[in-house]
């Protein structure tokens, strides 16, 4: 019997620890959710938050500081938090995509430099950022050193594709704006081979999102779709088609669990760029089409998301008074007296971390969001 759509929108929820909490350590959630995105520093901590029991950022922090849990640009040429024995092969499954756009495009090119270049620049790079972390500045000025001069463009394309990971620089959140970096230990280069990575890289995929097309799996990684299907045909028997919607064949990992559609979803105060909502080619698993241009900017900025009944409802922020939530239809009372008791549990665990989290997006609200009520929860 195919999946129906609300079939995969439970399996989603329920693989993303998201229809209940789970008692898992912070580390070993991360590396069950494959990989949480990491562009805001709060939002990791916030994603573990709204999946796991008594969650304290402490241990997050931890995770961090003795790099159980490393941040660094992967997947979408975007940063994210992933399990350190993941990032090698996330590393390596990426690094096509990583590289070849950033040495073609002409912020690049202006430096002069070839190709053969810049990668032989890599052992100095990751000798020069081995023993402690370097800022932009720091890397600018060895650079330089080696070349006789500032090269344009050539640290902005290192940094993408070097295997490098963030350095904790302090805060509420164990990263500031200004970052800092250090090698991956054993770069370079990154040890497993670019076949083994994607072929990892999916199965990490599959478990904490399946089942899922070929095409959802392109969307996450940003890797090209071909490539997609000649990992999963290598595969083998680690994946298995499960029949989807309108007669779709989707790939999952054998033995995957698949909740009943009618499931109860509790409500959750998602945080910016959620993987979930940027997990699928199709995103109506989760969110639905109406609202997608409201939660996913043009910019790219992605909304912190009310997810009533399994699906985004609307939007959060963080105001003097508690928490505004704008739901974009109409919620029973039942339903905004669970986002209520969600909000104000929030609001105490940010209180003496990050009482403005996300104040800089609010800008979006200035211009105006479709709302069919906005209250304050959790005040």
């Amino acid at each position: 019997m195919a999946l129906s759509a609300r079939q995969l929108n439970r399996a989603t929820l329920d693989r993303q620890l998201l229809l209940r909490r789970a008692a898992l350590p912070a580390a070993e959630a991360v590396r069950t959710l494959a990989a949480l995105q990491a562009q805001e520093p709060a939002s990791p901590y916030l994603a573990l938050w709204n999946r796991l029991a008594d969650f304290d950022p402490a241990e997050l922090t931890a995770a961090f500081a003795n790099r159980e849990v490393v941040k660094a640009t992967l997947m979408r040429v975007t940063l994210h938090a992933v399990h350190a024995s993941d990032y090698p092969y996330f590393h390596a499954a990426m690094l096509p995509a990583l590289r070849a756009p950033r040495l073609s495009d002409k912020r690049f090119t202006v430096s002069g430099l070839s190709t053969l270049e810049a990668d032989a620049l890599l052992p100095d790079l990751a000798d020069f950022t081995r023993s402690q972390p370097r800022t932009n500045a720091d890397v600018e000025a060895m650079l330089a050193g080696r070349l006789g001069g500032h090269r344009e463009g050539l640290w902005w394309a290192l940094r993408t594709y070097a295997a490098l990971h963030h350095a904790p620089t302090g805060g509420p959140w164990s990263f500031q704006k200004s970052p800092s970096y250090l090698a991956a230990p054993g770069s370079p280069p990154p040890s497993p081979s670019a076949g083994e990575g994607v072929q990892r890289l999916i199965l990490r995929y599959l478990a904490a999102f399946g089942p899922a097309l070929p095409a959802d799996i392109a969307q996450f990684t940003l890797l090209k779709r071909t490539v997609v299907r000649e990992a999963l045909t290598s595969l083998g028997s680690r994946v298995t088609g499960v029949a989807g919607p309108g007669g779709s064949t989707l790939y999952d990992i054998p033995g995957g669990e698949y909740p009943a559609g009618d499931t109860p979803a509790p409500p959750r105060l998602l945080p910016m760029w959620d993987s979930t909502l940027l997990a699928y080619d199709d995103r109506s698993r989760i969110l639905p089409p109406e609202y997608r241009a409201t939660v996913i900017r043009r910019n790219g900025d992605v909304l912190p998301a009310l997810l009533v009944d399994g699906y985004v409802a609307g939007v959060w922020r963080l105001v003097d008074e508690g928490i505004e939530a704008t739901a974009f239809h109409q919620l029973s009372r039942e339903q905004w007296d669970g986002l209520a008791t969600e909000a104000a549990t929030l609001r105490g665990f940010l209180a003496d971390r990050d009482p403005a989290v996300y104040r800089y997006y609010h800008h979006w609200w200035r211009k105006g969001l479709p709302g069919a009520d906005v209250r304050i929860v959790g005040g």
